[in-house]
């Protein structure tokens, strides 16, 4: 029962705002994208073109209609599962992203999963080493991966990974991607490299949260009462620590998650990956709307669903929070 009233005291309210939120999504990018100088006729014929010409390509794709009008089309079609057909090359926009998430989605759970594979024990230990517990290199260790992670920016990183890599023949692909069924051996070689450039970030942000994490439940008046009764030090950390500190971690994981699925575009673009980001920068590039829309839009939705279940996740690990979750 309990659970029942949280799904519809604290989910359905979430799924409204979602559906505002989206729609408020779907109308700034629509009207931001016309705002930006050059429409696709331009971009489509050059320059040189004649008013004629670019009126009569205006006309064919419906863009000489007003933006209200021209958005409640494009609204209308969404309510029908339609995305749209793509100006460039004339498949439905659902085809297009559906043909390239496999790319996106192996790199989005690699990068996720060398992330939280350092991030977690290094936070872990980390915040043990500043109580006491651990030795200081693990601090020293935590606080460099940390500094650099959220310092370094992502196409400084992968630009230093392709001149390495590519300078002295280390044996990675630097650019482009191999099926996993065609060559699985090439396929890990092929997403190593956008894989290491994208998870430096996921490491410094799941290790400083774990650790922050961690030094939080530590200093909490159970953890005390556990050393009172004498309980070891790991003892205390396996039942008493990770488990009320998985939360934070949990939700600044989904949101990670999050941004790698809607497209790590700047990886993509830079080892040439033929993924979700990459098509939305080309489509952006050549004003192709259908395209850049509907990415965008799915983003939004990809960040709104793993926020919902990141919630769900957070009432298994806790149940106390569908007492709080409940209260006016």
């Amino acid at each position: 029962m309990r659970l029942l009233a949280f799904l519809l005291g604290a989910l359905l309210p979430r799924v409204a705002n979602a559906l505002l939120t989206l729609l408020g999504v779907a109308l700034l990018v629509f009207v931001a994208l016309r705002l930006i100088p050059g429409g696709y006729a331009e971009v489509l014929l050059g320059p040189f073109a004649t008013p004629e010409a670019r009126a009569l390509v205006a006309e064919r794709y419906g863009l000489d209609e007003p933006v209200a009008l021209q958005f409640g089309h494009w609204l209308w079609a969404l309510l029908h599962g339609d995305f749209g057909v793509s100006m460039v090359t004339r498949q439905p926009v659902v085809t297009e992203f559906i043909r390239r998430a496999p790319v996106t989605l192996e790199l989005a759970v690699l990068t996720l999963l060398m992330a939280l594979a350092a991030g977690l024990p290094l936070g872990v230990w980390s915040a043990l080493s500043a109580q006491g517990r651990g030795g200081a290199w693990a601090r020293g260790l935590g606080r460099v991966v940390g500094a650099v992670g959220a310092s370094v920016p992502e196409f400084v990183l992968g630009s230093a990974l392709i001149y390495v890599f590519s300078r002295w023949q280390l044996g990675l692909r630097v650019g482009g991607f191999v099926p996993f069924g065609d060559d699985p051996w090439g396929n890990l070689k092929s997403v190593l490299l956008p894989t290491a450039s994208l998870s430096l970030f996921g490491m410094a942000l799941v290790l400083r949260t774990t650790r922050d994490a961690v030094l939080r439940v530590l200093t909490e008046g159970h953890i005390l009462a556990a050393v009172g009764r004498g309980e070891t030090p790991w003892h205390i950390v396996r039942h008493h620590v990770l488990r009320n500190a998985a939360i934070p971690v949990v939700t600044v994981t989904a949101t990670y998650f999050g941004f790698l699925l809607g497209g790590a575009v700047i990886a993509e673009v830079l080892f040439s990956m033929p993924g979700v980001g990459y098509y939305a920068y080309s489509a952006l590039e050549g004003r192709d709307y259908a395209v850049v829309q509907a990415g965008v839009l799915l983003a939004a939705a990809t960040f709104i669903a793993l926020n919902t279940l990141a919630d769900l996740a957070c009432v298994l690990i806790d149940p106390r929070l569908l007492a709080r979750k409940a209260q006016p």
